[in-house]
């Protein structure tokens, strides 16, 4: 301590080792939360390919359907 104070010793030192393992800790918390937002934007990013290729194998169901469908009216 720099000056002596009225609060006991073991205290103060308590308190300014608890200070020191947030300060400690802060950069890797914040590297797990750019981890964890990258994790999940990477999650949906997948979940939107899915849905755009679930969307593209309908439209060609849709069109082969029709195709056949001409074909078929086309031959009779």
């Amino acid at each position: 301590m720099a000056f002596p104070t009225s609060v006991n010793d073991q205290i103060t030192d308590a308190v300014t080792q608890a200070n020191v393992k947030v300060v400690a800790e802060a950069p890797a918390m914040a590297a797990a939360g750019l981890y964890q937002t990258s994790a999940h934007s990477s999650g949906i990013l997948m979940e939107n390919a899915v849905a755009a290729q679930q969307a593209g194998s309908t439209l060609m169901q849709a069109v082969m359907t029709a195709a056949v469908k001409q074909l078929l009216k086309a031959g009779g």
